[in-house]
């Protein structure tokens, strides 16, 4: 981008963490370059006016969806809004129970953008208040420093930038995923155009440690999804090798029959339901994917 991208900053909630909304957004305020335009979806539930209480900097768009949408699709309405506007070139996407430590970040992501025209994702990195990044989310195979950066094959939902023209070339967030690997097609999508996606652990997240399984739909929802992402992104012979290779994984690791049995349902699901479009990558992709350190199938 030859000149400085605009940036916007984009919040999905469900109403159920108000503290810890108004703590990110006060995090938002408090940035030394400030976003163009702020956005909060209310993902089924009504939001109050953040930008009069905190006194937030920008233009606030507060948006109100009747139902749960889940995470990518909550994330699509606030995108869509952002298009109608035209006046944003980068979008940060921020979790609702996240917060911006450091008040630089907006300048490096700025800055980030203003240097590589095809820089399309951006991943924080995430750390909770003691300043601990949980293994699973550093975006490298086996990968244990977290402050290790450069170019990687995946990022994390909770924080992360967006070049709002990468979007226009491979489309949002997949809806129907609803929860659960949407990053990974998304990312994949972007490999495949040409864009670079970046993990850069100087821009920091703070996030509570959680566990993704604390959600009841967990097991189902991450099997269904793993079928559709193989089934719309990977080269027909990758499919069954990724796929044989995550049931062997989920065996061991899962502890639970009641979580192996949603499990195995939701596998089965996903061949049964339709996840999408299949418009899988290249086999150059793939290539450029194992380089990186992740082929697709791990």
């Amino acid at each position: 981008m030859a000149q400085e991208p605009r940036i916007a900053v984009a919040v999905v909630t469900m109403g159920n963490r108000p503290v810890e909304v108004d703590a990110l957004l006060a995090s938002v305020a408090k940035q030394d370059v400030a976003p163009a335009r702020i956005v909060i979806v209310g993902n089924g539930c009504p939001l109050p006016d953040f930008a009069e209480r905190l006194g937030l900097p920008g233009e606030v768009t507060a948006i109100e969806v009747d139902e749960n949408l889940g995470c990518p699709g909550g994330r699509n309405v606030g995108l869509a809004k952002l298009r109608e506007f035209g006046d944003v070139d980068v979008v940060v996407e921020l979790d609702d129970d996240g917060l911006l430590v450091d008040a630089d970040v907006l300048r490096r992501v700025r800055d980030l953008y203003t240097g590589d025209p095809r820089l399309g994702i951006v991943g924080f990195r995430i750390a909770d208040e003691h300043g601990e990044t949980q293994r699973r989310h550093v975006p490298r195979v086996g990968a244990r420093d977290p402050m290790r950066g450069g170019p990687v094959t995946g990022f994390l939902g909770g924080g992360h930038a967006f070049s709002m023209r990468m979007l226009d070339e491979i489309g949002d967030w997949p809806a129907e995923f609803f929860f659960a690997h949407e990053e990974t097609d998304v990312a994949w999508r972007a490999a495949d155009a040409g864009w670079t996606v970046l993990y850069e652990p100087e821009l920091l997240l703070q996030h509570p440690k959680t566990s993704p399984a604390r959600h009841a739909i967990y097991h189902r929802v991450t099997a269904r999804n793993r079928v559709w992402l193989v089934r719309r992104r990977l080269p027909l012979p990758l499919i069954p090798v990724h796929l044989g290779i995550w049931m062997l994984l989920t065996l061991v690791r899962t502890r639970s029959l009641g979580g192996l049995r949603a499990w195995f349902g939701g596998f089965v699901e996903g061949f049964r339901a339709s996840g999408g479009e299949r418009r899988p990558m290249r086999w150059r992709t793939v290539w450029r994917l194992t380089r990186l350190g992740r082929p697709p199938v791990i």
